[in-house]
């Protein structure tokens, strides 16, 4: 699917910085733009990720000082299926085995495969409870 290219203004927004910055990028050759038959700056989709997930990159890591999710299960990796878009991710966490559904990118990112000692972090809205027989 094609995607329009965006204003400059709209590729600012997305990417927290001014459209003066945008200016600049473009310039510099940071960034690569195009324009509209009426003049406008334009900055293609894909150019637009590619800076984004650059930008990313080389963001600062946060170290995170507290959480508000209480279920914390520490636990090892024992299996990885990822196909196109989607990941599934089984986690023994003591006699729990825990399955997350998340995204591929981010098991890539992650890095994550069996034998990964991993925390299981539990914020659910529902909480179902059966009784047994």
């Amino acid at each position: 699917m094609h995607q329009p290219p965006l204003r400059i203004g709209q590729a600012a927004e997305i990417l927290g910085v001014s459209v003066d910055t945008i200016r600049r990028w473009a310039a510099e050759g940071t960034i690569k733009t195009t324009r509209s038959d009426g003049g406008q700056r334009l900055v293609g989709a894909a150019e637009l990720r590619r800076l984004v997930g650059a930008r990313r990159k080389t963001a600062p890591q946060r170290t995170i000082v507290a959480q508000s999710a209480r279920n914390r299960f520490p636990g090892v990796v024992t299996r990885v299926e990822v196909d196109r878009v989607a990941a599934l991710v089984e986690v023994q966490a003591g006699p729990h085995r825990l399955v997350s559904l998340l995204t591929a990118e981010a098991v890539r990112e992650l890095g994550l495969e069996p034998g990964m000692q991993v925390i299981a972090v539990v914020k659910a809205t529902n909480v179902m409870i059966d009784l047994p027989s």
